[in-house]
């Protein structure tokens, strides 16, 4: 998403996280959530991807206890987008379309390691690191088709 404001949100993450929920968040610009909180976030994370494009998908994916939801939706997490406009969220029910978004949209920007940067606890932001001989791996250039997929990759364990 672009921006994550919603205080209601922010405390459900919150809660999540203190129940063992891993979160993992793609938020493009302002995030008032705080990651990494001992007690409070430590098993949240919060990656910002600022690059060639202004490019903020709004996909949620929830693991669901082995039954996998993913959500296409129209808004950001802000009081003004869930209050007082008329936006749209609506589930993707076919099991080849969710995992592609899983494996083909949402796996690019987590191990985007050109343009990502993840959000510390105090709020600062440092850039992703590349493991030694990881290839770089640029999610806009990917999905746009400029660059190709790295071949030797992490594997992301959903």
């Amino acid at each position: 998403m672009n921006a994550l404001v919603d205080p209601r949100i922010i405390r459900l993450l919150y809660r999540a996280s203190q129940a063992g929920v891993r979160v993992d968040l793609v938020v493009r610009g302002i995030c008032c959530l705080r990651p990494g909180v001992p007690g409070v976030s430590e098993n949240i994370r919060v990656t910002s991807i600022v690059g060639r494009f202004l490019e903020h998908s709004r996909i949620f994916y929830f693991r669901n206890g082995g039954n996998e939801e993913v959500y296409l939706g129209s808004a950001d997490l802000m009081p003004r987008n869930l209050n007082r406009r008329v936006e749209l969220m609506f589930p993707v029910e076919n099991p080849e379309l969710r995992d592609r978004i899983r494996d083909e949209i949402l796996a690019e920007y987590l191990l985007d390691n050109v343009k990502s940067r993840r959000m510390m606890s105090d709020g600062s932001y440092k850039r992703s690191a590349r493991a030694d001989g990881q290839a770089p791996s640029s999610s806009q250039e990917i999905l746009t088709g400029f660059a190709p997929r790295p071949r030797k990759r992490p594997r992301l364990i959903w």
